[in-house]
Parts: structure tokens; C-alpha cells; sequence
């Protein structure tokens, strides 16, 4: 090695350095990617994993964990499920519009409350004309006449639901739905998320 190194100039040397370090980072990415993949089931075009958090999680898991998660809980703390596309595999975008439907008894059941969430796709929160972000168990949703809840997520105001609007922006955007404290039937893993369904 040293004769190696001796055969070789300073701007060899650092060439090699910042070749390894790519090559070390997009392995790790690799792995991360197959790990991530490896660790989340996706049902109705929402991703989610229970394995994050957990104690005894390796360097690899927990590195894995933040690259799709904002924040890292045990589950028995909260569930994180995330969308960038409609109940029919297409890409989310504010050029349509869509209603996320819960069927009465069927909101994210869970022991403190639960949010939903519109961000750009990276994850940043995006101005809209009357300062909404999210909605959820707290928002003050009007119930359907059967008590059944239907979120609408469009660009423009819903004629007659603006409880219900959450404003999404002209573009392409992400949806994350979360539940503190959980309950059973999430942490069983028998809660399934409803389809965002676009409007025809």
C-alpha cells in the first residue's frame, strides 16, 4: 500500500479519496433504499412502516428510518402513513381535485388525535390563501349525513365544504397522515387508510 501511495502525486491521492467517498455513499444509499423498501408495506397508495423506533434499531435502520420519515417514534407513540399518489397509482397534483372519504367509525382510531397533513414533495409546508396546513380530529370536520367524513384536497375552495378543504397547491404534493397514541387496530396492523380518490 505504501508503495502504492509513494507511486502516486497529491492530486492523485485526493482523486482516489473523493472517488471512494462517492462510491461509499451511493452504496449506502443503495442499501438504505432496499432496507426502506424491504421495511414498509404500501395499501391504497399509502406507505407506512411499524418497525421504526424501536429500540436495539442499528445504525442502518434508524438511518433508514429518517430518509422516509419526519420523525422517528416508537409506533405505540405514533403511526405515519404517507402518499404522493391518488388510489389509482397516479401522481397527486393540483390540477385535480380529490376527497379522502372515511367511512363512518372509520377515522384513524387512536387515544389522542390524528392529523392530515399537505405538503410539496420534499416535505415543506406550502402557503395557500386561508392559512391551512392540515386537518384532522381537532379541525372541526362536518360530518356527512350518514357519519361518514369527506376531506376534500383540491386547489380551490369546495362549493359548500371549506371545513373540510384542505388547500392543495397548483403542482405536484404529498399527503401525510398521522395517529398519536394509536389504537389497536392500527398497531395490529387491521387499520387500513382509505384511497385518495380523484374527482371525475
Amino acid at each position: 500500500m505504501t508503495n502504492i501511495l509513494a507511486m502516486l502525486s497529491g492530486s492523485h491521492v485526493v482523486q482516489a479519496i473523493i472517488i471512494g467517498g462517492v462510491l461509499a455513499f451511493l452504496t449506502a444509499n443503495i442499501i438504505m433504499n432496499a432496507v426502506v423498501k424491504s421495511m414498509t408495506t404500501t395499501v391504497n397508495g399509502w406507505r407506512t412502516t411499524m418497525k421504526c423506533g424501536q429500540p436495539g434499531n442499528g445504525l442502518l435502520l434508524r438511518a433508514a428510518c429518517a430518509k422516509i420519515l419526519p420523525a422517528v417514534n416508537v409506533v405505540e407513540e405514533a403511526a405515519y402513513w404517507t402518499t404522493t399518489v391518488d388510489g389509482a397509482g397516479q401522481r397527486l397534483n393540483g390540477r385535480h381535485a380529490y376527497v379522502l372519504h372515511f367511512p363512518a367509525g372509520q377515522l384513524p382510531p387512536n387515544d389522542a388525535f390524528w392529523s392530515l397533513t399537505l405538503t410539496d414533495v420534499a416535505g415543506y409546508m406550502l402557503s395557500n390563501p386561508i392559512d391551512r396546513y392540515s386537518l384532522g380530529g381537532r379541525s372541526g370536520l362536518a360530518p356527512n349525513a350518514d357519519g361518514s367524513f369527506d376531506i376534500y384536497i383540491q386547489n380551490t375552495a369546495p362549493a359548500g365544504h371549506a371545513a373540510n378543504w384542505l388547500p392543495a397547491p397548483a403542482g405536484n404534493f404529498k399527503l401525510m397522515l398521522r395517529a398519536y397514541l394509536p389504537g389497536a387496530a392500527i398497531l395490529d396492523g387491521e387499520y387500513r387508510v382509505p384511497p385518495v380518490i380523484k374527482v371525475q
